[in-house]
């Protein structure tokens, strides 16, 4: 099973680096949490683990003991943990000591044992476990194809999705955790809470960690990291292998950036302290835990916008995630979509409203590429599958995001606020969400938000608009009156909508109710009208032409990811179908041609893309060096060398591409069969 990712339109290489890419982005960018299907209910409630684990990098062994401390939710004949496939129990004793039998299911990647005397419902019970096993790939790993648990030099991860301890309810079960960690002398130990160390007699070192909050403490990276770099802050600790120790002081002090940021928003965290510590690249590209920021050592040394945001939605879920969680997987958009929203008012405030915009517009192609199902119901879906990671992600975000027109941004904040103070180490339900929304004043009152949580939480579908106007003179000289109706297509349809007229003189903006598929206006303004634009901010999440297309060529670009290149073609020719003159579909069409080697079509489709309506515009340059590549792969050299010249005559940089084409004018791009 694969896990889709929020798939950028910035351009990629090669099929085998897009499946990376998507693979590591869906738990990097705050989907993970979401994991395995929670049965419909949880049976137990686990609230305290004391874990004692021997980590040997030299053989890829962990060997571990856990007191798993829980709640039963029911009478109980039966107790089940989930735990990674690659452990194996080999004791297992009851509250009072008396020995069960346990039983691997490794379809569910779980853990049971029948209780010869039952549970009863509301007891609290501690069973200890003595478990090991080798973690060195993703075989075993609960998500197919992804390592998340995995013993090795110079970098251990135990990361709290892949199971390296009985659990239940991951990401909405919360914990405490007592943690001893033993590993090499020349290792260090980075997890939740405060640390002490201390030699042990046979040389090793164990750090030990203690989570006194309900929370989940339940990642440990490991490695032969530096000294803690902070780049001169005092709350901020980098932890990287001497591989990675150019990046780390600049990375510290972009982290500082972001969380002091989010501390002006969100308001202050359970923890002031984040460690910021380097994953393995054959692994996810970023994890957290309560003041962990886990990211993958390629991206700490990176200094694109891409990785900006990757640290910041990390880090946004120190907040939504740690701080607060969802009840249910049905919940998982709040955590989910705030986190990515929180990446994007970071984005806004750092790098302005233009790129703001860009990247609200990459969220509602995702938001609409699986919209057939209600964010509420989201549950029992498969949490790993495109729809789950699209809703939960970017309708969440754009939930958010709509609230925040509905209210304005001071009431917004402190509607935030609000959510995080009052649910502090609880989960929260949509219900529970809409009535603090509800209950927060804007310009005095309350609003009424029962139509916008049915339409965007209960419901499915975005409205598509359509403008009917006419423009009437007035007399004496008074100007011009606009009259007429919006028109939507969704019945039930309620939300106040930005209209901006441009005229002759200035360019006027209101705020207009719609409500039902015709909602009438009049607008008078001092200069005749030239242009009408309806919400032409995108506050509001709709059906277009554009995101048509967009929404078309993310599904394309998810079905290149799960391997799927005729698929992904087919869905490429409907954004064709609709636009034609789209430069991002012919682009997308002539990468999946260049992965097959069949460089005359590649070639042909990489300059329909040169020809087009060059949005978005790194199309051009990108398309340049893919026409170099296919000359150099062909033995044109000379032709080769003039798309790479042309490339770098765009001065468009995105993605390193006057970079890459500089590169290839010094050095021929080599081809090799690989590629694919």
């Amino acid at each position: 099973m694969s896990l889709p990712a929020k798939l950028s339109v910035r351009p990629t290489l090669n099929l085998r680096a897009r499946v990376a890419l998507a693979l590591l982005c869906a738990l990097a960018l705050s989907a993970w949490h979401a994991a395995l299907a929670a049965p419909a209910r949880p049976l137990l409630d686990i609230t305290g683990y004391v874990i004692n684990a021997d980590l040997d990098p030299a053989t890829g062994k962990l060997s571990a003991t856990a007191d798993v401390t829980f709640s039963a939710l029911d009478d109980l004949t039966t107790a089940s943990f989930e735990l990674n496939n690659g452990l194996n129990v080999t004791s297992l004793t009851d509250t009072s000591g008396a020995p069960l039998d346990p039983v691997r299911v490794a379809a569910n990647f779980t853990v049971r044992a029948a209780l010869p005397t039952p549970i009863a419902k509301g007891s609290v019970n501690t069973f200890h476990f003595v478990y090991s096993g080798t973690l060195t790939s993703s075989n075993t790993s609960p998500v197919d194809g992804i390592k998340l648990a995995a013993i090795a030099d110079p970098i251990s991860i135990l990361l709290y999705p892949g199971r390296w301890f009985p659990m239940t309810g991951l990401f909405t079960d919360r914990f405490t955790a007592e943690m001893h960690i033993r590993i090499p002398a020349d290792f260090t130990a980075v997890g939740s809470g405060p640390a002490s160390k201390k030699t042990l007699p046979d040389g090793r070192t164990e750090f030990s960690f203690l989570w006194s909050k309900p929370g989940f403490p339940g990642t440990i990276v490991a490695g032969k990291f530096l000294p803690a770099i902070n780049g001169g802050l005092n709350n901020v600790h980098v932890y990287v292998t001497a591989k990675r120790k150019g990046g780390a002081a600049e990375f510290a002090a972009l982290a500082g950036r972001e969380f002091e940021y989010m501390t002006g928003v969100f308001g202050q965290p359970e923890s002031t302290r984040i460690d910021i510590v380097e994953l393995p690249e054959d692994a996810v590209s970023a994890a957290w835990g309560p003041e962990m920021a886990c990211i993958a050592g390629n991206r700490i040394v990176d200094r694109t916008v891409a990785s900006q945001r990757l640290l910041a939605n990390t880090l946004a879920h120190q907040w939504w995630g740690s701080e607060v969680s969802p009840a249910t997987l049905d919940d998982a958009w709040i955590t989910n979509g705030m986190s990515r929203y929180g990446e994007l008012m970071y984005l806004e405030d750092s790098a302005g409203k233009s790129a703001f915009q860009t990247a609200i517009g990459d969220v509602s192609a995702g938001a609409l590429a699986y919209d057939t199902e209600p964010l509420s119901t989201l549950g029992r879906l498969d949490p790993f599958s495109p729809q789950f990671q699209s809703m939960t992600l970017e309708k969440g975000a754009m939930v958010f995001h709509m609230l925040r027109w509905e209210m304005g941004d001071d009431a917004f904040q402190s509607f935030l606020r609000t959510v995080l103070s009052q649910y502090t180490d609880k989960g929260i339900r949509a219900s529970q969400l809409e009535d603090l929304a509800e209950e927060q004043p804007v310009n005095g009152s309350p609003l009424e938000l029962t139509p916008f949580f049915s339409q965007w939480v209960d419901g499915t579908g975005a409205p598509a608009f359509t403008d009917n106007y006419t423009v009437y003179r007035l007399g004496d000289n008074k100007g011009f009156r606009t009259v007429g109706s919006i028109s939507e297509n969704l019945d039930l349809f309620r939300m106040p909508l930005e209209l901006q007229i441009e005229t002759d003189g200035k360019t006027v903006d209101r705020r207009i109710d719609v409500a039902g598929t015709d909602s009438p206006y009049s607008i008078d303004t001092f200069g005749r009208p030239r242009r009408i634009s309806i919400d032409p901010n995108d506050w509001v999440l709709k059906s277009t032409p554009d995101l048509a297309v967009r929404v078309a060529v993310l599904r394309g670009q998810q079905a290149v990811a799960q391997g799927d290149l005729a698929g992904a073609l087919a869905e490429y020719q409907k954004a064709l179908d609709i636009n034609k003159a789209s430069s991002l579909a012919a682009y997308r069409i002539a990468e999946v041609f260049f992965m097959q080697h069949n460089y005359q079509a590649a070639a042909n489709s990489f300059r329909d893309a040169l020809r087009g309506d060059g949005e978005p515009s790194w199309t051009q340059v990108w398309s340049d060096i893919h026409l170099g590549y296919i000359f150099d792969c062909t033995g044109q050299r000379e032709r080769a060398v003039n798309q790479y010249r042309l490339a770098v005559q765009t001065n468009d940089n995105t993605q390193g591409a006057i970079n890459e084409a500089r590169a290839r004018l010094a050095a021929p791009y080599k081809c090799t069969r690989a590629d694919n």
